[in-house]
């Protein structure tokens, strides 16, 4: 990222501030610690159950705006996020009697939760930095996970060949070029557009979960899915039970 910015000549850039410094490092903060999070939760649980609880952030968004920037939370809002709730409690396999639900799936659910939080806290503080160039902001958090996660490096352990590459691409194309990519089309594309392409990646998780590491869903979790997809359809767009459609400016 730094080599990028540099050969773009996004840096030195005299219009950074101090402000949207400690705003990036912020939200980097945030960014890798739900990664950390997230991925601590595919361990304890599976890939499509960790990567549907962290596709709550939408309503964790929505509370907090309501509890702490003090936003106007509607009534519709509040019925969507009930919905989204419950339709978690299935997804996770809780409600719906799985064999696998023991307490470190438990936990894994709870973490990939936490993910989830600090996932919504690095979307509201990159809402903030719409002025700021997105390779800066990737190079700031690509920094702030550097740091944070220094301490716990171990430099002894063994790392295969194949492992370094498999490093490199997540570093390089998911966590470099995909976040690039992602804040430079969030401010271009219509809200309804990023709702219904928020759904292509769940959607692929499952599929891999079931084909590749035969963890297939049953009949209630599958519901809890669809019913966090509706859910989260009526909260980014705007949807009202009466029927009626209203706009939101958001586009996270």
């Amino acid at each position: 990222m730094l080599l990028w910015c540099v050969a773009l000549r996004y840096l030195p850039d005299r219009s950074l501030s101090i402000r949207s410094l400690v705003l990036s490092a912020m939200g980097g903060s945030c960014l890798v610690l739900s990664w950390a999070a997230f991925f601590a939760g595919l361990e304890m649980t599976s890939i499509a159950t960790a990567t549907i609880v962290m596709h709550v952030q939408p309503f964790i968004i929505v509370l907090i705006s309501a509890f702490f920037l003090k936003e106007r939370l509607t009534s519709d809002q509040v019925l969507w996020i009930v919905a989204a709730f419950i339709g978690l409690i299935f997804a996770s396999g809780v409600g719906a009697g799985v064999g696998l639900v023991d307490r470190t799936w438990l936990l894994g659910i709870g973490i990939t939760l936490i993910g989830a939080v600090c996932y919504a806290l690095t979307a509201m503080i990159g809402k903030q930095l719409a002025n700021q160039r997105p390779e800066v902001t990737a190079l700031c958090q690509t920094v702030m996970g550097i740091l944070i996660f220094l301490p716990f490096i171990d430099l002894h352990q063994t790392i295969t060949l194949p492992s370094w590459g498999w490093l490199a691409a997540i570093g390089i194309i998911h966590s470099g070029i995909a976040w690039v990519i992602i804040y430079s089309a969030l401010p271009k594309v219509p809200t309804p557009v990023v709702a219904i392409l928020s759904f292509v990646y769940p959607i692929v998780a499952i599929c891999i979960d079931w084909a590749i590491y035969d963890h297939p869903l049953g009949l209630l979790q599958a519901g809890g899915m669809i019913v966090i997809g509706i859910a989260t359809l009526g909260v980014r767009l705007g949807w009202r039970l009466g029927g009626k459609r209203r706009s939101v400016s958001s586009g996270y």
